[in-house]
């Protein structure tokens, strides 16, 4: 009589056990749906998915594991992309490494046919997630590494995700490899990247790059605009959780760029207009008033351009947060040369090149320098010195200006030149 009361407990028990299984399984599903089907989800239901997966997971067989952990990390990854917040994006990155761990428990019995390969979706969305978490070197480096290597091993199973969903993510992760490329300045190889992509306007920029560098300004303001319209019109992430999650162009620092083009393409008027933008949209940027400055130059505000040449060095030593800022003795440097104070320009320049000035106006501070100590009079060596380093200067260094003061230098030893050309 005990036997068969132990037996009929234990029999109650299993069913209970499979009925509480079966209603986990089927919320844990449904609320999965609310998140993944539609293009954006609402807070409310990441928040739910979430919760509903982690009650799943400790009754999950180890075949359903990687299921359940991908749904948990994608819930949590659009919950990350919806309230920005960095500790959903590492929860994210902890379940997609969860499912590459339990990956092999799916195949733990036997079975005549090759186990599939990890989704490679699944590693672009780690990789992903880690770079939202926290964006410094060694994450970027580590996330070069993982897209590449899923890019190069692509594989879209249809285990844990759609494979038009797998293809969605993996070009995402050429975004990421193009955006990285962008960064360490190789253009060809972020083209090649961008190839599929052209309504994220990454290709345009690309494009728009390689034309600046060689120095074809119009064409570069003609791509920089298209790309600048695209990224305006998408502003806020885009229509799905993958756009959201994809590279974020810098709006103001790509106005920047657009605006010292358009001038140097020789529409000043423009490239203020635009710069203006920039400084509305980031009112730190100290090179979008160092660059302003130099359009009004171009277009005869010389007063406006002091004033912008002001802001430029307050702006930048601001950044700098009590360090040196070889920077913002830099554009404090051109100031002082416009009210022809070389001596004291060419002061503030040698303490910009002692200063960590950033790399991009190292070459044009030392000709600068040269330039104020020829236009105070400094001849001889120091001409010589400012005709050799015009080679590497920017395109936004006055070369017109500094030829002209160069052949004045016999003449005189006081005068300087201040003519307003940019080239």
């Amino acid at each position: 009589m005990t036997v068969r009361i132990l037996a009929f407990l234990w029999v109650s028990a299993l069913f209970g056990a499979d009925e509480l299984q079966l209603a986990l399984g089927l919320k844990a599903q449904s609320d999965f749906e609310r998140v993944a089907l539609p293009a954006l989800p609402q807070l409310r239901d990441t928040s739910t998915c979430i919760q509903s997966q982690a009650a799943f997971l400790p009754v999950v067989s180890p075949q359903e594991l990687p299921l359940v952990h991908y749904r948990k990390g994608y819930c949590a990854l659009a919950e990350a992309a919806l309230s920005h917040n960095t500790s959903e994006f590492k929860e994210a990155a902890s379940d997609f490494d969860a499912v590459i761990a339990t990956w092999p428990g799916r195949f733990a019995k036997k079975s005549k046919l090759p186990p599939e390969p990890v989704s490679s979706g699944v590693r672009v969305l780690a990789a992903i997630s880690r770079l939202h978490a926290g964006m410094d070197r060694a994450a970027v480096e580590r996330a070069w590494g993982e897209i590449s290597a899923a890019e190069s091993e692509a594989a879209c199973p249809t285990i844990v995700m759609p494979a038009e969903r797998c293809a969605d993510i993996l070009r995402t992760g050429r975004l990421w490899l193009g955006w990285m490329a962008l960064r360490q300045g190789d253009l060809p190889a972020a083209a090649r990247q961008f190839a599929d992509s052209a309504s994220t306007g990454w290709p345009q920029w690309t494009v728009g790059r390689q034309a600046f560098h060689d120095r074809k300004y119009a064409e570069a303001v003609r791509v920089y605009r298209e790309a600048v319209g695209i990224w305006r019109a998408r502003d806020g992430g885009g229509p799905s959780v993958t756009a959201m999650v994809s590279p974020r162009p810098d709006l103001p620092g790509a106005l920047v760029d657009l605006g010292g083009a358009e001038l140097l393409a020789g529409n000043a008027a423009a490239g203020i207009r635009t710069l203006d933008s920039a400084i509305q949209l980031d009112p730190s940027a100290a090179r979008a008033y160092y660059l302003r400055a130099r359009a009004k130059e171009a277009a005869g505000q010389n007063e406006a351009a002091a004033a912008d040449y002001s802001q430029a060095s307050r702006r930048a030593l601001a950044n700098a947060k009590d360090q040196a800022s070889g920077e913002g003795h830099f554009y404090r440097a051109l100031l002082l040369y416009r009210r022809k104070q070389f001596a004291q320009s060419e002061d503030e320049l040698a303490e910009a090149l002692n200063s960590g000035i950033p790399l991009e106006l190292r070459a044009d501070a030392a000709a600068w320098r040269h330039l104020a100590a020829v236009s105070g009079g400094s001849c001889g060596t120091e001409r010589d010195y400012l005709e050799q380093s015009l080679a590497a200067v920017s395109p936004y260094f006055p070369k017109r200006e500094a030829r002209t003061a160069m052949a004045a230098c016999p003449a005189t030893a006081t005068a300087g030149v201040a003519v307003n050309v940019v080239k």
